[in-house]
């Protein structure tokens, strides 16, 4: 119930803000951005001189009418205007959300790892790219940065929303840390690599807000379209006029076409339906990406993934968790589970590596092996290393070392041992499935292999069976061998895959896509992906990834979700729909609305005309104002579309288009013949005519 109070609150908040807006936008300056509805304004403003003017008996249609239409030309802008400001709300809200966020706070430079005790406390405002700190539990990360040093967990709920917290340590793909957000266990010591006021946290404010968009190529083509149409509809209407005029004067009458009429009839015909909701459009486009917690660099990039037919994704902390885990013990020669379990655990005690603490964590859960007293024990570790490629840990006279089989198998024959024929059977039916054999030997004896797994991110089948169904191949892209890419590809259903990648084969492989047009997708979260990022038409970098990739991509997924591109690809389509749709109608429309009023308009000149005016119009001032006054609302009750966007079904392109050409198409057409002739009635039976 809380919750729905707040949530309502913060709605009324944001109705009050774009009425404020609504108004606020009627600056000529502003209006200027919107061509066609520059010409709503000014026709607002004329029909209100020519009111000026016929209160002191200078007019060519009665008072009342010309300040019915005055007054209805100005609720079209400010409906115009409330649609833009109301989808740039959403954007405001959030970037005030992200504003809660950012705040100055003091932080703890040192002035390097080794120097870490020499702290000075200094404001965040006076830090600079490549200064050092160190933050503790409980204290906010001021700018964005590496860490070089620690690890932690971090709660970045202030920037995703997730209120889980995600661990940053030094070494490898998640070392990035984003301003904003806390230190909530341990400590690292960060690099900064922003300067102030241009972190990640300023960037998706400044892109959140829907009034930073800039148009896109597709929005600027439409828009010269609309303008010439609504060139077009100036010459007829100014053509009707000295037709009109030329007409009466041959009859020895005057003309009873009014100049208010004609303004009015111009702004009926052009394309104001879509002129006023094509900005609304593209911000609330923006609005739902970022919603779905992706931040769009671009307008542009949200169009080209509504087209995107090719998906790149790194394996590494794309589609699988980043750290390979261990899953199973696998003894062998007879050797007992439990001490191949044991043996493998003691090995990894002093491993900080993930891969360490799996081994730990399989063997408590699998044989409850825990509460190890090392300094009882009196053991001695030895660290893994380049050079030996193994590591583990003497105590009592036992040796037990774990490590790549053929660094152990060297180790085992040096000192007189026998590498065991099973275990090299293993080793390689591991190697086969894909995943990575650890082997693990005692006092010169094997005892067994660890079998450590890439882990496949929950729901990325089924996200990649809905990407084929909507026409986009993928293909997984790894540094593994390709026997271990195989394995992983099958199991995670993508349709290619490309191994031993380096990152002049990921962006040759981009650039021959497009060489053949495709438009490419790539998610990526490691420095090695970013001359690809930069490459691809649609580049999403992971938000748990590193710097590099996130300024070289043109979005952010803040949830780090490989399967978010579904999302991402689908309020592109949805954002594509939406505009094509509403232009449709709106053309379809102003079709309507000529046949619909012209008849009504003239047949006092040419009374044939009036077995045209099949709905009936009572006369030539209720057709007016009856269009007008649809004109306005139905600008308003298109609203909710826009920024909701047309619903995406997963069909043919082919289907997509019959079926929105039959609803919006046909509605177009139908409904301003049912609404105009409601409101002629309407305005009729309460005498406004």
């Amino acid at each position: 119930m809380v919750e729905k109070k707040k949530s309502a609150l913060a709605g009324n908040k944001m109705l009050l803000r774009a009425i404020k807006d609504s108004f606020i936008k009627l600056d000529p300056r502003t209006q200027t951005q919107n061509p066609v509805m520059l010409l709503v304004y000014i026709s607002a403003i004329l029909t209100s001189i020519l009111f000026v003017f016929s209160l002191f008996g200078i007019k060519d249609a009665p008072t009342s009418f010309t300040f019915g239409i005055a007054i209805i030309l100005w609720f079209t802008v400010i409906f115009a205007n409330f649609a833009e400001a109301i989808a740039e709300g959403r954007g405001k809200a959030q970037a005030d959300s992200l504003r809660a966020a950012k705040k100055d706070v003091e932080a703890n430079k040192i002035p390097s790892v080794e120097r870490r005790n020499e702290i000075t406390k200094v404001s965040s405002t006076t830090l600079k790219k490549g200064d050092i700190i160190i933050v503790s539990a409980g204290e906010q990360i001021p700018l964005d940065g590496d860490v070089i040093d620690g690890a932690a967990s971090v709660d970045e709920s202030a920037i995703t929303g997730e209120s889980a917290p995600v661990i940053r340590e030094s070494g490898g793909d998640r070392s990035a840390v984003t301003g904003g957000t806390t230190v909530i266990s341990d400590w690292i010591i960060v690099e900064i690599t922003s300067e102030p006021g241009q972190s990640f946290l300023d960037k998706m404010i400044s892109m959140v807000e829907g009034a930073s968009r800039k148009k896109t190529p597709n929005e600027i083509a439409l828009q010269i379209f609309l303008i010439a149409l609504s060139i077009i509809f100036i010459l007829v209407t100014l053509s009707l006029y000295a037709y009109s005029t030329f007409s009466a004067k041959l009859a020895g009458n005057q003309n009873p076409t009014s100049v208010t009429s004609l303004v009015a009839l111009l702004v009926c015909l052009a394309p104001t339906t879509i002129g006023a909701l094509l900005s609304a459009i593209g911000i609330a486009g923006m609005s739902r990406l970022n919603q779905a917690n992706v931040l769009a660099m671009s307008g542009r990039a949200i169009e080209a993934a509504g087209d995107v037919d090719i998906l790149m994704l790194d394996k590494t902390g794309t589609i699988t968790l980043g750290n390979r885990q261990a899953c199973e013990f696998i003894p062998v020669d007879g050797i007992d589970i439990k001490e191949l379990a044991n043996a493998a655990q003691l090995s990894s005690l002093a491993d900080e590596t993930p891969e360490g603490r799996s081994v730990v964590v399989l063997a408590k859960e699998q044989f409850g092996i825990r509460g190890r007293n090392i300094n009882e024990l009196g053991m001695k570790f030895v660290p893994f290393s380049a050079t030996t490629r193994m590591s583990g840990v003497d105590y009592s006279g036992n040796e037990i070392r774990k490590g790549a089989a053929e660094a152990v198998r060297q180790y085992v024959v040096e000192n007189g041992g026998i590498y065991s024929k099973e275990c090299d059977e293993v080793v390689k039916r591991v190697s086969n499935q894909g995943g990575t054999p650890l082997v693990v030997a005692k006092n010169y004896n094997i005892l067994g292999v660890i079998y450590l797994k890439d882990i496949i991110k929950e729901g990325v089948q089924e996200k990649f069976a809905d990407l084929r169904k909507m026409g986009i191949r993928t293909i997984m892209i790894t540094g593994d061998n390709p026997l271990t890419a195989a394995a992983i590809a099958a199991e995670a259903g993508v349709d290619d895959f490309l191994a031993e990648a380096t990152p002049e084969a990921k962006l040759n492989m981009i650039r021959d896509f497009q060489s053949k047009g495709h438009l490419v997708a790539m998610t990526g979260d490691g420095t090695n992906d970013a001359p690809a990022l930069a490459q691809a038409d649609v580049a999403v970098a992971m938000n748990t990834g590193t710097q590099a990739a996130k300024e070289a991509g043109n979005m952010v997924d803040l949830d780090s979700s490989p399967t978010k591109l579904i999302d991402i690809v689908r309020i592109g389509k949805q954002l594509l729909m939406t505009r094509g749709s509403l232009t449709t109608f709106s053309i379809a429309n102003d079709l309507a609305k000529y046949f619909a009023i012209i008849p009504a308009l003239f047949m006092q000149l040419y009374p044939g005309l009036s077995a045209l005016n099949i709905m009936n119009l009572h006369s030539a001032e209720s057709a007016i104002y009856s269009a007008i006054i649809y004109n306005a609302l139905i600008i308003v009750a298109l609203i909710p579309l826009a920024l909701k966007g047309v619903k995406y079904r997963e069909v043919p392109a082919s289907k997509l288009l019959a079926r929105n050409l039959f609803v919006y198409g046909l509605g177009g057409i139908i409904t301003p013949f049912i609404f105009v002739k409601l409101i002629d009635m309407l305005i009729v039976a309460i005498h406004l005519v």
